[in-house]
């Protein structure tokens, strides 16, 4: 259930500095917060000297708070920033402020206006997960994970070069400072990794000291006569992540999948054999929701951060958007049901979904409506923008197979000839997937969509079916129909989506009976367990990976999951938690199969 939060955790002193309400401390030092957070915690971990001469850097801290010691370390990089080298923040917040309590807190300092007005414009909000924000320019991205403490350390992916501990004080937030978050900070540094903190407590150097770092005193800052720094034995790791990556399958698993290794600094080429946008990432609109899930399990996480960070990205590409806000309809009791438990989880922002009564329905829709959840962060929009966008290295090519050559991959045409030689192999390419990677149940789904002008189409609406606006007018469908795949264009299935539409805006369906419709018929791919595929190919080769089995939601699901698949493949931490990553592993349908095969013996 949602946290009891209030608007915000922090209290303003008279002289203007933010203190914790909650906890009864203050965020930073009344002296000189940044000069603190530079003393303490850059200086604590020896930087700049520690990334010198890195190609990635990856720093940890325990209390985000008001952002100010993320704004202060990527202040250091920008100035000191190794060539190309990628930094990689992630940072625990389980009681998050408001953007405009965060401007408010950082405003006084000058120095770092800027920075903290591309911070506080894109700040991560209050759902429960990670949250990713980028600044590409600087090869940085930031991770924030929103959650309980312990609970967020286990699901990261990443091992920490350095690390902020960075909570309130000891006396005032025991829980940040137990044992066993000391000991999941050890378990998710890499070797010769240092941590810095403000505090000297017993508690904590004895701590520290139990997961393994050696620990010693340092002059404090200001009124604080001394500051712990902590280091575990070895030295930096000698890893060089893979450069040239090849991706098979140029719709929006292809796209996203471009983006994200580009954000990691890889290069990338994409083969497809149709060009871009061919498949089922071809309409002229597609709808961005997630899928709402009651459960409120791994599979519900999955698609609402998925659908988060999504809509992040999508917000962050001109022209893309054809409009926001969609409603999903609710003709039984028991959707309705399904609709308000979700809509008071906290899976998603506060405000990003509502309970619609019938009349506030009917009047967004313009037609008798039924009760609705409305889901306020939904979009529709243009696939040729995104795809355009983010795959810029298409090649029309028809990907036979692939070979191992030494430590890399040969990637070749049906004729044996070379069409490139990569380091990571990623298959993005539907269902002729299988083609290329054996052991994967998927399964092929043919849906057409119907489209025609309308000079006022409706706001998004999904009922079963779901009708969108497109640039010109509406779209509307789709057809489900399992283990068909052909895609010609069928007269009798403009006529199912029709009596589709009429179930949901009986009204619309009417005005549109007898107009003349265009529409488009491709091949979505689904899994037996209806989640998709992410990650290693099944049998684990070296550099090989997959992307597929998105059903209908594609544009809801890979922007996130092409961002999970690059980091593993280049040794990156990953935003998707261990747990979620664990549901889209593809070797999930042959550990299934080896349990089930073990029960009859």
């Amino acid at each position: 259930m949602r946290m009891a939060l209030p608007i915000s955790p922090i209290d303003w002193s008279e002289d203007g500095q933010p203190r914790s309400r909650l906890y009864d401390d203050v965020y930073f030092s009344a002296e000189d917060g940044l000069a603190e957070a530079r003393a303490v915690f850059l200086q604590g971990c020896g930087l700049p000297d520690a990334w010198r001469g890195r190609e990635r850097f990856v720093v940890g801290e325990l209390g985000f708070g008001t952002g100010l010691n993320v704004l202060a370390l990527i202040e250091l990089w920008a100035r000191t920033r190794p060539t190309n080298a990628r930094l990689h923040i992630f940072s625990v917040e389980a009681h998050p402020i408001t953007a405009q309590d965060a401007h408010r807190a950082l405003g006084r300092w000058p120095e770092l206006s800027e920075l903290a007005m591309w911070l506080t414009s894109r700040w991560p909000g209050r759902a429960l997960g990670p949250h990713r924000l980028e600044l590409p320019d600087l090869g940085i991205i930031l991770d924030v994970a929103v959650g309980e403490v312990a609970a967020s350390l286990r699901c990261w992916s990443g091992l920490a070069d350095a690390w902020f501990l960075d909570g309130f004080s000891p006396s005032r937030n025991p829980a940040m400072w137990r044992d066993e978050v000391l000991a999941l900070v050890a378990a998710r540094s890499a070797p010769g990794s240092i941590a810095a903190t403000f505090t000297v407590a017993g508690q904590v150097r004895r701590g520290l000291a139990a997961a393994g770092f050696e620990v010693a005193k340092a002059p404090g800052f200001g009124r604080k006569r001394e500051r712990l720094t902590a280091r575990l034995s070895g030295g930096p790791p000698t890893f060089r992540p893979p450069r040239r990556v090849a991706i098979i399958g140029a719709g929006i698993g292809g796209a996203a999948l471009t983006r994200a290794f580009h954000a990691l600094g890889a290069e990338v080429l994409v083969f497809d054999a149709e060009g871009l946008g061919a498949g089922a990432s071809g309409n002229p609109s597609a709808l961005v929701t997630p899928r709402l899930d009651a459960g409120l399990a791994e599979p519900a996480q999955l698609f609402a951060q998925a659908f988060r960070r999504a809509v992040r990205l999508y917000h962050d590409e001109p022209g893309c958007i054809v409009n926001q806000g969609a409603l999903q309809l609710g003709f039984a009791p028991r959707d309705l049901e399904r609709f308000a438990k979700i809509a008071t989880s906290d899976l998603f922002e506060p405000d990003a979904l509502e309970m619609l009564t019938s009349d506030q329905s009917t009047a967004r829709l313009g037609e008798n409506g039924p009760e609705a959840l409305a889901i306020n962060d939904g979009l529709v929009i243009e696939p040729k923008v995104v795809l355009c966008a983010w795959a810029v290295e298409t090649q029309k090519g028809s990907v036979h197979h692939f070979e191992r050559d030494g430590e890399g991959w040969r990637v070749l045409d049906k004729d044996g000839g070379v069409l490139t030689t990569a380091d990571v192999i990623v298959v993005s390419a539907g269902l002729a997937s299988s083609d290329l990677i054996s052991g994967l149940p998927l399964s092929a789904v043919r849906g057409q969509a119907s489209f025609t002008a309308l000079d006022d189409p409706p706001p998004a609406v999904a009922f079963g079916s779901y009708a969108i606006a497109t640039r010109d007018g509406v779209l509307f469908g789709a057809t489900n129909d399992r283990d068909d795949v052909a895609c010609d264009l069928r007269a009798e299935d403009h006529d199912r989506n029709l009596a589709a539409l009429a179930v949901g805006l009986p009204r619309l369906a009417a005005r549109l009976k007898g107009a003349p419709l265009s529409g488009r018929a491709s091949i979505r791919v689904s899994t037996p367990d209806y989640l998709p595929v992410a990650g290693a190919a099944p049998q684990r080769p070296q550099g090989l990976f997959i992307l597929t089995g998105f059903g209908a939601r594609g544009f809801t699901l890979a922007p996130l999951l092409a961002e999970h698949v690059a980091a593993i493949a280049l040794g990156a931490p990953s935003p998707l938690p261990r747990p979620l990553a664990n549901f889209v592993d593809p070797a999930r349908f042959a550990r299934r199969a080896a349990r089930r095969g073990s029960s009859h013996l």
